[in-house]
């Protein structure tokens, strides 16, 4: 690989960037007692975990929302979320400076999230993340959520580059498949899931504090995928 410009790192937020799943369970355990509504954790991972708000509400109350509840709705629960989360977020470690390092050498970088805009500012700002993407992609952006291909799809045709020459973060199995299906390499980040579920990926990481090491891996496995 010696034109970096050839190759872009796209990377997931949630559990990616902020390892915040505990938070988001919090908040639709709360958001569902305003509604009456009982969410276990199961149902959490099942029904919740990975989707689009849109997606996720439209489950939980079988189709009766119209899409202006749907927004207004989404928005209540991710202001519960921001409330409970703002005082103890911070990235997953090593992910600065690993978008940093990729960055200085060339590397183009981007975040593609199934969240709303609203968590993507709320995230990067907290994170001291803001500006260190040249394209993002979230929920207000896509049709389909996880694990349907479209976000990664749009995130590389944004970077003008083929899904073949982006590797993607991921710490779902949606969003795993989500980037398989679009034709993208992975890097499974074992936050959420332990590494033995997220063997689909090409390579997993626990977190981004060996720089220079995973930096070697991106340029392996592009060696091999990209031709």
């Amino acid at each position: 690989m010696n034109d970096n410009q050839s190759l872009a790192l796209i990377f997931d937020m949630d559990g990616v960037i902020v390892e915040n799943h505990e938070w988001h369970f919090r908040a639709w355990i709360e958001f569902c007692r305003q509604y009456g509504i009982t969410l276990t954790q199961e149902e959490f991972y099942t029904k919740i975990f990975g989707g689009t708000n849109h997606d996720l509400l439209t489950r939980l109350f079988e189709g009766s929302l119209s899409n202006d509840d749907i927004e207004r709705m989404g928005e209540e629960k991710e202001a519960i979320y921001r409330e409970m989360y703002a005082p103890h977020i911070q990235p997953v470690p090593g992910v600065v400076e690993f978008i940093g390092l990729a960055r200085d050498k060339g590397i183009k970088t981007a975040l593609a999230t199934s969240a709303p805009s609203s968590n993507v500012s709320f995230t990067l700002e907290h994170t001291n993340l803001s500006g260190s993407f040249d394209i993002i992609v979230d929920s207000s952006h896509i049709k389909h959520g996880k694990p349907h291909p479209e976000i990664y799809l749009k995130a590389a045709a944004l970077l003008n580059l083929e899904p073949r020459q982006c590797i993607v973060f991921e710490d779902s199995l949606s969003g795993i498949t989500s980037a398989l299906s679009a034709g993208c390499n992975v890097i499974g980040v074992a936050t959420t899931l332990p590494a033995a579920e997220l063997t689909m990926a090409h390579h997993i990481i626990t977190d981004f504090t060996e720089h220079n090491a995973l930096l070697n891996v991106v340029r392996q496995i592009m060696q091999h995928k990209v031709e």
